[in-house]
């Protein structure tokens, strides 16, 4: 009772000194490194929320793990709130507000509170309030998601949020099931107001419809204006308060930010973490705002009960590498017991996970990327082939993805760039165009003028080529069809099933490599790709696809072909890495330093097979070769401090990591 009392009368005082200053607790987001996540999404069989909540508890947690914020839940997909709300709605019973203990502890410890609020998808509001539902093309309203048009936000959102910022003094939310939980909406005030802004009386209720892409672009716009809203009112409440919209920004809405969101945040695959954060972080980066991603600290097989697995401390540091070494911050996920408080048994993985990325902040927060390859997502040509308004592309982004994993197993440092992204192309050597349909003429005369000034274009697929046909001076005698194409390189074959069109090449064109059908290695083949001089540069093209048919599948023949591909049209990339296939590379640079990270990428972190382990097998040794402008006065593993000996000539600095555990750094001064 005593403690509880003191709780109490700290917020009390926390309030007091805060309030609506906006002051925060502790770092903001641009300043943390390590924080932690927390949710049980509260519902109708929570009965005795706060229960085992204490101030111990909260302490302990923080003397362990020494966070920089916590997230915990307030509300979550079920719509019911975890703590006694006088506007929102409530699960059936406490003992104790365990947000105030909560936010008492972290501020009293200097820790910021973030907190996890479901948005769009909110189930109980939907039971209580059907108009505001969204509505799906045949009529019926979901039980789940709300409509972005409807009263949800004025009425329940919105003030729910200021109910928190200001009653409870936390720093910031992290909006969940926001844009991916957004439906093609038809309720009766979309369709009045796409009617109003467009000029258009009928309107499209399915792919193939007349201006079905014209309403789909108006539902995006109609998200973003209801993100706008309830974070221009948050900031106008609590000054300093920080918002984010989880996945806002990131691939899931591949385009530049344009919102008043104070961070970029987003969790990624529970099972398939590795892909998924080095594609994810590799966007985010250049998208200019603070931003972090999620590791989920437990693993399950689909929705079958009894197979979640909480993940060993060595999984999960690699997960977080994948992040970090890109120059992001980073959290972990775990679930809280339906009383709101956490299981104590797995603070020892937490803390061993934060020393492992305290270790290497110095070397990696407040970096910036040094660029080399340029792989693009095109914003344009994804919402010009999908059907959803936000994420959920992964038919769409299976290729992009297939072509980042080979190009890191031949260790190239790479970006995941936009159009927006692009606007001087010229700080990258190479650009890669991956599969793509379709692309705007601004943005083909914008990469002709960057190859024209000396820039390298590789373009992968047949569509992609077909695109640049008249600068890559070939013909395409027949159409593209998808067949069983047998890859060839090193008298090897890879059997892609793909799309592939045969290719007659002019005057000054040099052919690479061939494909045949299936194994038949002396059989027919055609052209795989070709490389074509325009003006000071020039454009490579492969008219097989490749991406979509190689993600998440180690074909050495498909790897290695590419890699041969962008040899010829970079050949001296900034850094070199040999040794291992399993090695992602980045380039970074903080102050003088060049930081050349390397993240150890083998075992079977991409199997379902694999809900969680604890050894990844080292790689090693590295040969390592650098292009620098003058010969550095030393090169230092980091966070090992074990300074490597190096030779430097020809302008490239080269040493040897004699074995790689999980992630180092190259420090080179």
């Amino acid at each position: 009772m005593k403690r509880t009392l003191f709780s109490g009368l700290l917020l009390l005082v926390i309030l007091a000194v805060s309030g609506q200053s906006g002051k925060p607790t502790g770092l903001d987001r641009a300043h943390s490194f390590f924080g932690l996540h927390f949710d049980f999404h509260a519902g109708p069989d929570c009965k005795e929320v706060g229960k085992e909540v204490t101030p111990e508890m909260v302490n302990q947690l923080i003397d362990k793990v020494h966070p920089d914020f916590i997230q915990v839940d307030c509300k979550g997909h079920p719509g019911y709130s975890s703590y006694p709300t006088k506007v929102g709605n409530p699960v059936p019973g406490f003992v104790k507000d365990q947000l105030k203990i909560w936010r008492a502890v972290t501020a009293a410890r200097g820790v910021s509170l973030y907190l996890h609020y479901s948005g769009v998808w909110d189930s109980r509001a939907l039971e209580l309030h059907p108009r505001w539902a969204a509505i799906g093309s045949d009529g019926k309203p979901s039980k789940n998601n709300t409509s972005v048009f409807s009263a949800y936000e004025d009425s329940l959102l919105i003030p729910q949020l200021k109910e928190l910022a200001l009653n409870y003094g936390v720093d910031g939310v992290w909006v969940d099931g926001d844009c991916w939980a957004t439906q093609v909406d038809f309720s009766e005030r979309a369709v009045q107001l796409f009617r109003e802004k467009s000029g258009l009386n009928e309107v499209p209720r399915k792919p193939g419809d007349a201006n079905w892409r014209a309403y789909l672009n108006f539902e995006r716009d109609g998200f973003k204006s209801y993100v706008a809203k309830y974070a221009n009112a948050l900031h106008e409440a609590k000054p300093g308060f920080q918002v984010a919209s989880n996945w806002a920004f990131s691939t899931l809405i591949p385009e530049e930010v344009s919102l008043p969101v104070d961070f970029i945040s987003g969790d990624f695959s529970p099972q398939n973490s590795v892909n998924s954060a080095r594609c994810e972080a590799r966007f985010i980066r250049n998208q200019g705002k603070p931003w972090d991603l999620m590791a989920w600290g437990f693993s399950w097989i689909g929705d079958e009960p009894g197979t979640q697995c909480v993940k060993s401390a060595v999984q999960i540091e690699r997960e977080l590498a994948s992040v970090i070494s890109l120059g992001g911050s980073v959290q972990i996920y775990l679930q809280q017991k339906r009383d709101g408080s956490i299981y104590n048994w797995m603070i020892p993985m937490l803390s061993e996970a934060a020393q492992f990325c305290r270790e290497r902040q110095p070397f990696c927060q407040g970096t910036q990327p040094v660029p080399e390859i340029g792989l693009i997502l095109s914003k344009e040509a994804i919402y010009e082939k999908t059907n959803r308004l936000f994420g959920g592309f992964d038919k769409e982004l299976a290729p992009l993805k297939g072509i980042l994993q080979n190009l890191l197993a031949s260790q190239y440092v790479v970006d995941v760039v936009g159009e927006h992204h692009l606007m001087d192309p010229g700080r990258y050597p190479l650009l890669i165009y991956p599969e793509w349909e379709t692309i705007t003429p601004e943005f083909k005369n914008r990469l002709l003028q960057y190859v024209e000034q000396g820039g390298r274009l590789l373009l992968i697929g047949p569509a992609s080529a077909a695109l640049f046909q008249k600068e890559l001076k070939v013909t395409f005698p027949s159409e593209a069809k998808l067949s069983n194409n047998g890859l060839v390189y090193k008298d090897w074959i890879a059997e892609v099933m793909s799309f592939s069109r045969p290719v007659l090449v002019g005057e000054g064109v040099k052919q690479l490599g061939k494909y045949v059908s299936a194994v038949n290695m002396d059989g027919k083949s055609e052209i795989a790709a070709t490389c074509t001089p325009y003006g000071k540069g020039v454009i490579g093209a492969i008219y097989l696809d490749l991406g979509k048919a190689s993600q998440n599948r180690n074909a050495p023949v498909i790897r290695d072909f590419l890699s041969s591909v962008v040899r010829e049209l970079y050949p001296q990339p900034k850094v070199m890495v040999t040794g291992s296939h399993y090695v992602d590379v980045t380039l970074n640079k903080k102050g003088s330093q060049f930081l050349v990270n390397l993240v150890n990428t083998a075992g079977p972190h991409d199997s379902e097979k694999y809900l969680g382990f604890d050894d990844i097998p080292p790689v090693g040794p590295l040969k390592v070769s650098v292009s620098l402008s003058k010969k550095p006065s030393k090169v230092v593993l980091q966070p090992e401090n074990r300074t490597l000996p190096f030779v430097f000539q020809e302008g490239r600095m080269i040493c040897t990591v004699p074995t790689l555990a999980i992630h180092s750094i190259l420090a080179i001064e």
